[in-house]
């Protein structure tokens, strides 16, 4: 099988962004009088967008409406603080710089919101990846496949000839119900097991690993 897409997934994926939306939650939470969250609880909330990101941070029993106002409070600060201890993961420009250098189509599929991902893209990555779909109205977030075949289309790409790259079990199914093959990242937010139980096709521990499978020179699978 002869690869010539990936698309990725961003936070825990390409970015380690975890600091950054740490600060962002536990200003948000300082300004309505509660307690913060450790960098280890955000990891385990991130994953599926910034609004269950925040009303899994509230306390139990916040109602509706402070919970949206709390978001709203990480939004207004995350926008200008998103920048500042973020970083790509070791080996991942290197990566891209490869990918891009040998002819393959590369896209950044998201649940984080599309100012936030779009923004990323361009200072991270400059000109390497063309295209970069976040969360927005009226589009179904990952694990439904609809983000995933967007970006697709405006690669021209074909599902198989396409994988997708993330941290998560939603990664993992979004790929599935996308129609292409996963790849999980075992460096990121999540572990190789719940990657594994979530269908992932292969799993890499080093971008190294990822461009093997990439251009079609090891295709260990994870099952």
């Amino acid at each position: 099988m002869k690869y010539n897409t990936v698309i990725f997934d961003l936070d825990g994926t390409l970015l380690n962004t975890l600091e950054d939306l740490g600060d962002s939650v536990n200003h948000a939470l300082k300004s309505f009088g509660y307690p913060e969250r450790t960098y280890e609880e955000v990891r385990r909330f991130v994953g599926n967008g910034i609004k269950e990101l925040m009303f899994k941070a509230v306390p139990k029993g916040t109602d509706n409406e402070t919970a949206l106002k709390c978001l709203q409070a990480f939004k207004d600060h995350y926008k200008t603080n998103m920048q500042h201890k973020t970083a790509p993961y070791d080996g991942i420009l290197e990566l891209l710089e490869t990918l891009k250098s040998n002819g393959f189509k590369l896209g950044i599929v998201s649940n984080k919101y599309d100012f936030g991902v779009k923004n990323l893209n361009k200072y991270y990555f400059k000109d390497l990846i063309p295209v970069a779909i976040g969360e927005r109205e009226g589009v179904r977030r990952k694990p439904a496949p609809d983000t995933v075949l967007t970006a697709m289309k405006e690669l021209n790409a074909q599902k198989e000839s396409t994988l997708y790259v993330g941290d998560s079990g939603s990664d993992m199914i979004t790929a599935q119900n996308a129609g292409v093959k996963g790849v999980g990242v075992t460096w990121g937010f999540r572990d190789a097991k719940s990657l594994k139980e979530s269908g992932a096709d292969f799993l890499v521990d080093s971008p190294a690993q990822l461009l093997d499978i990439a251009q079609n020179t090891e295709c260990e699978t994870a099952l």
